[in-house]
């Protein structure tokens, strides 16, 4: 109905234009069920179903954008004519924008998923059977969301599908809680149940005796979750084309060919696995994979439309120049064997308060938080105190990285404000030889 709807909107629009005139069209939609859990229990249950459209008026250089929130009928069309004049009496206003790139090649495309996912309500079945007796605090996201662009050159493309994320912890006492976040666009009860099950085993271990650890090295397993605390460091900069050719990203020693990091490493933005669109705001599509770290060694940078016309490239990513769909390719390392594997060490499941101690080293600081533990010979001895790590992901994801494990995870961002996230990393996790704790 909404694809609909956008279409009819762009055709209308391409009546009124003026000469010289051109538009595009972004369109966000979902339609997402909320519920909250808390005590095991349901506390909060409800649905939202919006849509926003951002209208771009375009006369050469010149562009104005204004979002309008639609509601799906005839009054849209003239919400958006009546959104013209103050764009036009913009573009007399503002100057030339001397990097503004827009596809003036049309290329529709069409990607449905088909409907997967139960009623919500089997849903919340699923997981109320699962945490039966524990004290589980979260939130479930589930339903379909939508996305569409359309241009006065005819060009329209649609994305649509459904997803879940289940962003969830398990109460112990005090402070002291396990928490996971899972996600899909199959339901998978059986997932959850094992996911509840696990944690619930370290919900157990966390009433042990407190370990406190000296400032210094150890030994150290990271969860996908955690890992994926670490890499998300990367988003800030670190795979911007913009940001490399700006000498201010963090891996611009990797870039320059300068450093290197494992040949266990080999990252991608995989959009055509992920949650978000394969197309962009300003008509581009982008690539179904583009490789940023392959064996090591920089592949490429994510590059937006305002750098392509920059610098004199091919787009391949969105304005902001981030992954959205990261991937990081699997190891050899079974995840059951990963304690075995680790001896003695830490086992961080989750990571929190991140920041660059020093970028241009890729130096990352940042404190331990939720289920973390002290393990002893390749078992779990006792919950880990609050700790601060100080460390260089060249060296975590270089010399001292020592294997990947073979099954991944994905973690997709839990985000709701404005509109469900899309964002999405598969991960790994990742045994190192030594991480540094600050104090």
């Amino acid at each position: 109905m909404m694809r609909a709807h956008l279409q009819r909107l762009a055709a209308a629009l391409n009546g009124v234009l003026r000469e010289e005139e051109g538009f595009t069209l972004w369109l966000e939609a979902e339609r997402t069920d909320f519920v909250r859990f808390n005590h095991g229990k349901v506390r909060q249950a409800g649905g939202v179903e919006q849509a926003y459209l951002d209208l771009r008026l375009i006369r050469g250089k010149r562009q104005a954008t204004q979002q309008l929130s639609l509601c799906g009928g005839d009054d849209d069309l003239a919400l958006l004519e009546a959104s013209l004049p103050a764009l036009r009496e913009a573009l007399e206003q503002v100057e030339d924008d001397p990097f503004l790139l827009l596809s003036e090649q049309p290329n529709s495309t069409e990607r449905i998923a088909p409907g997967a996912l139960p009623p919500a309500e089997a849903m919340v079945a699923d997981i109320l059977a699962a945490a039966e007796g524990l004290d589980l605090v979260g939130i479930l996201a589930c339903g379909e969301m939508s996305f569409g662009f359309a241009n006065h050159l005819g060009q329209f493309n649609w994305q649509q599908g459904e997803s879940w994320n289940f962003d969830w912890s398990l109460y112990s006492h005090g402070d002291k809680a396990v928490k996971r976040s899972q996600a899909g666009s199959v339901w998978d009860a059986g997932a959850i149940r094992r996911g509840i099950a696990e944690a619930a085993e370290q919900l157990a271990l966390l009433k042990l005796p407190l370990k406190t650890l000296e400032p210094g090295e150890y030994r150290a397993y990271f969860t996908p979750t955690a890992l994926g605390s670490l890499l998300s460091m990367l988003n800030w900069g670190g795979l911007s084309e913009k940001e490399a050719r700006a000498k201010r990203s963090p891996l611009l020693k990797l870039v320059d060919g300068e450093a290197k990091l494992s040949p266990r490493v080999s990252l991608a933005e995989a959009a055509g696995e992920g949650l978000s669109p394969l197309f962009q705001a300003e008509g581009f599509i982008r690539p179904e994979r583009v490789d940023l770290i392959a064996g090591g060694a920089h592949q490429n940078s994510l590059i937006g439309p305002r750098s392509a016309r920059e610098f004199g490239l091919e787009p391949n990513a969105g304005a902001d120049e981030y992954a959205e769909s990261m991937q990081l390719a699997p190891g050899e390392l079974p995840r059951d064997e990963a304690l075995k594997a680790l001896g003695t060490g830490v086992y961080l499941s989750n990571l929190w308060y991140l920041n660059f101690s020093d970028r241009a080293a890729c130096r990352v600081t940042g404190m331990t938080r939720f289920a973390c533990f002290w393990v002893e010979n390749g078992k779990i001895a006792s919950p880990l105190g609050v700790m601060r790590f100080d460390d260089s992901l060249y060296s975590l994801l270089g010399e001292q990285l020592e294997a990947l494990t073979a099954e991944r995870e994905l973690l997709v961002d839990a985000g709701s404000y404005g509109g469900r996230a899309t964002q999405s990393k598969l991960l790994p996790g990742a045994l190192v030889k030594s991480l540094r704790f600050s104090l």
